[in-house]
């Protein structure tokens, strides 16, 4: 009885790896995984060669100069996208090239997709906050008539919930808070900027504002 079982068994995998074999499946397989690799791998190199350009745009003294090199870490970091774009990295690189190049809509739209529910997954508690830190940052540098002050305060409790020691997001909190009239809630993001760094001015000059 257990003879015909083990012949059973073994008739099952032989007539299983024909299949596969027949179908080249484990060549495809391996394949596929090779191609991810070297997709991933392709996405990383342009990603970081992005990140290089935009550190040089930063740092450049001429304004043509560094739309230039914002425009080329803008180039790597789409390439990247291309690649894996599920990867919010890649996605914020972009965005801070183009608020560079002074396209805050653009950029605005890139970080929205950084911190889509698919791409964000790829990112730390503490890249997010910085994330919406830098997404409330350009919201409130187009903000008209206060529209978007409340979008605004919404990224950044979030992101001192995520990221507890990021100054400046309380401090741009607190300013949304005066914005809005909000006295108290103000003075306690600034206080809050303070616990984490007791030396920063501008939570220091705001809370004097406040209090005068």
């Amino acid at each position: 009885m257990w003879t015909d079982l083990l012949l059973q068994g073994a008739l099952i995998l032989v007539t299983i790896f024909m299949f596969l074999a027949m179908h080249d499946i484990p060549k495809k397989i391996f394949t596929k995984f090779r191609y991810r690799n070297r997709a991933d791998f392709q996405a990383k190199r342009h990603f970081v060669l992005g990140a290089q350009l935009l550190s040089q745009a930063r740092s450049s003294k001429s304004r043509s100069s560094t739309t230039s090199l914002a425009k080329h870490a803008e180039s790597e970091a789409e390439k990247a996208i291309s690649l894996d774009p599920k990867d919010a990295a890649a996605y914020i690189l972009k965005a801070l090239a183009l608020d560079l190049q002074g396209f805050k809509t653009s950029a605005l739209d890139s970080l929205d997709v950084a911190l889509s529910p698919l791409a964000s997954k790829s990112l730390t508690d503490e890249e997010r906050g910085d994330a919406l830190f830098k997404r409330a940052e350009l919201k409130m540098s187009m903000n008209r008539r206060g529209s978007r002050v409340d979008s605004a305060i919404d990224d950044l409790t979030k992101a001192v919930e995520l990221s507890a020691d990021n100054v400046k997001a309380f401090c741009l909190l607190g300013e949304c808070y005066k914005l809005k009239k909000m006295k108290a809630e103000a003075k306690a993001a600034f206080e809050e900027a303070l616990k984490v760094e007791p030396s920063s001015n501008a939570a220091r000059t705001a809370l004097d504002r406040l209090s005068s």
